[in-house]
């Protein structure tokens, strides 16, 4: 797909939406009912979707729009929130669409428990959930890994998001990356509802950057079994950063299928994501204090610098009802991706932001194919209900990622004055791994595992235990990108247990209990280290270390008013901790998280909702070996974080809603001594929408402005697992500055 005829089909939708405006038909029903709070009956959810082929279909909206009344739990399938004895949040579409979001990122930093960051090196987004780095190669779609693509997700493809805390081998297998300790992210496809759908999106960034996006379903044939629902985007301009620019070309297809007792549904989705001169992450190299943050317009990236990315990916998912209380489930998921880049991050050495640079340049290939199978069903033993499931997935990946980079040719610069070169030609000295026009294969990858659960319902359901297990064998290979010779491989199986409690006293009241473990593959030492200040080369750079088990407890306490919801968690997690003694990577010592989460959610009153929550993190490194490092906190993961968001909509002016949000992230180090203090920031986000009518066809327009107050800040740290380095220093990425987003939708 060429972006060129991508952007031609926008444009005839913008036509025939404005034709569609001037017609008298009477207004359609507004689309998407799937997530209105009034559809609570079961057979409407039938009726409306069902993004994971599942029977009921998705969970209806809680009071207000803004989060479902429950989501995927892995493999014990679609469970109400109150029900689910693990912390979980689905973002609804109405959501996504209210706070324009453009990637899954914007969505998470919503959340009191998610902070977003940056990837090691280039601009993929990655999430602090408990502390913990998820990247977006580990995101979910509908239940699968690996077949989203790895830099940003554009949001217009997903109906929900949902985010499931904690670590989850158990429900969900082995992320890839094994970076799903603190939690996993899973995004829903959007499906035809009942009413057809007619939408066209038009909106800009501070009038530089425009965007297009086409929404369009429909129910067909007997009893309207068959739906298709289609999303098309593109975006081309500037940001709010100086000279930054990014475009953007998507199209999505989902397909569906049902009958009474068999479902089908399939997804195809083609995702074009171009940035050039994007500001880079900061690294810091000898310092005793954080350098202030700098203007939060400002770009210190080389004119040359670039990142693409393109990615084919789909989904084929199937049930079949074989009896009342049996029913056999399989999905089928794969993702073709491409990316090239030419990086120049920056190494600040002083506070005056004196830095260095150099070229690094990299390319990518990703052949994934992924599938599940399984059978749940439903008996009674006695007095004792069970919900019991028997499930197996495997996970092939074939990675291609050739580089060159050279670290010892750098180009002086500065954070705050930023200088501008040339691209410069490689010196002798500059390292390659592989042939960048030709990738070769540099891993290979395969997931298999088997899991059963069992959930034993007692006293009327008031009481509820699930057990369960899966057996996760990790077969993995590195190869050098030059020569083709393995650098060595490994295949280990290990049997991660679970076990849930659940008890609810009334029906407003739900207390639960856990204890999971999280396997994770082994990380892979980095390329280079840094030594009192002096770039370094690992004695095993490349080579991937043995799989590793993150143990987690939790205990948490529910409430659900109809009108508001809450929920109280209390957890503790311990993951071994990877550090560079002298020139060499290695496991040393566990990194321990601790912490309280509290949510809120709902609609208190007729005309206002709310969503927010706070979250007490304490990290402790322990057994390092080291008094600087001894009891000390981890990299990047803030003692507290805080979100609220409020809307009203205004009794005088009929459909009028204002809006605002403020997000907190305390203090943060910078490197596991904790002698680097990054400074905690506060941003508020104002807004507002207006829904009327235009020819008899609904209109919404909306308009935010973010970091209204136009802060400088540090918005992460971190967002790698591996701390090579002084004292593991982790690398900061600025805040975005204040930016105005408006946009119009038009029903046609």
């Amino acid at each position: 797909m060429r972006l060129s005829l991508l952007s031609l089909a926008v444009r005839s939708a913008l036509a025939a939406s404005t034709i569609g405006l001037l017609s008298t038909a009477a207004m359609a029903e507004e689309a998407n009912t799937t997530d209105a709070a009034t559809e609570t009956l079961l057979d409407e959810i039938v009726v409306t979707a069902s993004a994971d082929a599942s029977k009921t279909g998705l969970l209806p909206a809680y009071q207000g729009g803004q989060v479902a009344t429950g989501s995927r739990i892995g493999i014990l399938g679609n469970k109400s929130t109150m029900e689910t004895p693990f912390s979980t949040t689905a973002y609804t579409n109405d959501f996504i669409l209210n706070k324009q979001a453009d990637s899954v990122g914007d969505i998470l930093k919503k959340d009191s428990t998610v902070r977003v960051a940056r990837g090691f090196g280039n601009f993929q987004e990655a999430y602090l959930i408990r502390g913990f780095v998820t990247n977006s190669d580990d995101t979910m779609m509908n239940g699968l890994y690996g077949i989203m693509p790895r830099q940003s997700i554009a949001s217009e493809l997903f109906e929900r998001v949902e985010v499931q805390r904690g670590a989850s081998t158990f429900l969900n297998g082995m992320a890839p990356g094994g970076s799903n300790k603190g939690g996993t992210v899973n995004l829903l496809p959007k499906r035809a509802t009942q009413t057809p759908i007619r939408k066209v999106t038009i909106s800009s960034e501070n009038a530089e950057n425009g965007k297009i996006a086409l929404d369009v379903g429909q129910r067909f044939g007997a009893n309207q079994a068959y739906g298709v629902r289609a999303n098309v985007a593109y975006q081309d301009g500037g940001t709010a950063v100086d000279d930054e620019k990014a475009k953007l070309g998507l199209v999505g297809l989902g397909l569906d299928y049902r009958q009474d007792n068999m479902r089908l549904s399939a997804d195809l989705g083609y995702q074009n994501n171009e940035l050039q001169k994007t500001r880079t992450n900061v690294t810091l190299s000898g310092l005793t204090r954080v350098p202030n943050a700098a203007d939060a317009k400002s770009n210190w990236s080389q004119p040359w610098s670039y990142s693409n990315e393109k990615d084919v990916f789909g989904t084929l998912r199937a049930e079949y009802d074989l009896s009342p209380n049996l029913t056999a489930y399989g999905a089928y998921g794969f993702r073709h991706g491409e990316e090239e880049n030419s990086l120049a991050n920056l190494t600040v050495t002083n506070l005056n932001g004196d830095g260095t640079t150099y070229r690094f340049d990299n390319a990518r290939e990703d052949d994934i194919n992924t599938g599940e199978i399984g059978i749940r069903g439903k008996l009674t033993s006695g007095k004792i209900n069970h919900n019991w499931v028997v499930s197996g997935n495997i996970y092939k990946a074939q990675i291609k990622a050739p580089y060159q980079f050279d670290w010892q040719n750098t180009l002086t610069t500065n954070l705050y004055h930023p200088t501008s070169y040339a691209k410069p030609s490689w010196s002798a000295a500059a390292l390659a791994g592989g042939d960048i026009d030709h990738p070769t294969k540099t891993g290979e990858t395969t997931l298999t595992s088997v899991a059963l659960a069992d959930t034993l319902a007692f006293m009327d359901d008031k009481l509820q235990v699930t057990l369960g297990a899966r057996h996760q064998t990790i077969e993995d290979e590195s190869f050098d990108p030059t020569t083709q010779a393995s650098n060595g491989k490994y295949k280990e199986s290990k049997t991660t247990p679970a076990f849930a409690l659940l008890y609810r006293p009334t029906d407003e009241w739900s207390v639960f209990a856990n204890y999971m473990q999280s396997l994770s593959k082994g990380e892979t030492a980095p390329l280079t280290t840094t030594i009192d200040g002096v770039t370094t080369e690992l004695t095993n750079a490349g080579q991937a270390m043995s799989p590793y088990v993150t143990k987690q407890s939790e205990i948490g306490v529910k409430y659900d008013r109809g009108v508001i919801g809450a929920g109280l968690t209390a957890f503790q997690t311990n993951k071994p901790r990877y550090t560079t003694v002298d020139t060499t990577f290695e496991a040393h010592g566990k990194n321990q998280h601790k912490g309280v989460e509290l949510n809120v959610y709902g609609q208190p009153t007729a005309n206002m909702r709310v969503l927010g929550g706070v979250t007490f993190l304490d990290t402790q490194q322990k057994d390092t070996g080291s008094d600087a490092t001894e009891g000390k906190q981890v990299i990047g993961a803030a003692k507290h974080l805080l979100n609220l968001g409020l809307e009203y909509d205004l009794p005088q002016v009929d459909g009028l809603t204002l809006t605002g949000d403020v997000i907190h992230t305390g203090k943060r180090y910078a490197n596991d001594a904790n002698t680097l203090t990054v400074d905690g920031y506060t941003t508020v986000d104002l807004g507002a929408r207006y829904k009327t009518q235009l020819a008899g066809k609904a209109v919404t327009l909306k308009g935010v402005i973010a970091n209204v107050t136009d802060k400088d800040y540090w918005s992460s740290v971190g967002g790698y697992e591996n701390t090579a380095g002084d004292n593991g220093a982790g690398y900061l990425t600025l805040g975005e500055p204040r930016t105005l987003k408006l946009s119009a939708t038009f029903d046609f």
